[in-house]
């Protein structure tokens, strides 16, 4: 099996899978998103289903956050599939990285770009104080 067409095969995918599934999350995202805290309760969902739909949403996110790493020397749309990715998985500081993630600008302009061509309204950020650096904590 000769492995250059294995990964061009995978680099396409990713590449059109992102330029399919990215806009779709991005515009299904609450304006507030990023102000509000996580809900965390699924108070009416069966223990079987609660845990299938974790199962699947952290593996989504594993994948999407691997693609997004790949996607930053490969095309695509690295810096918001990883995003997407990590606001798919349930881990600890999540908040904190998709927050960093999304001020820098040029995230932050196209993801509002794509909310505004589906007729939705920008994504909703905390102001930060002036000076705060992307690599600062």
């Amino acid at each position: 099996m000769n492995w250059f067409w294995v990964f061009t095969a995978i680099s396409v995918s990713m590449f059109v899978g992102s330029l399919i599934l990215l806009p779709y999350l991005i515009v299904r995202l609450p304006e507030d998103y990023f102000l509000r805290k996580p809900i965390r309760d699924w108070p009416t969902r069966h223990p079987a289903v609660h845990l299938t739909i974790v199962i699947v949403k952290n593996v989504m996110g594993a994948i999407l956050v691997v693609a997004g790493f790949a996607m930053l020397v490969l095309p695509g749309q690295g810096l918001l599939t990883i995003l997407i990715g990590i606001a798919l998985l349930d881990i600890p500081g999540k908040r904190r990285v998709e927050r960093r993630i999304v001020k820098i600008k040029p995230v932050r302009q196209t993801a509002n770009w794509i909310r505004n061509r589906y007729g939705r309204k920008p994504l909703l950020f905390d102001q930060e104080p002036a000076g705060k650096d992307f690599f600062r904590p």
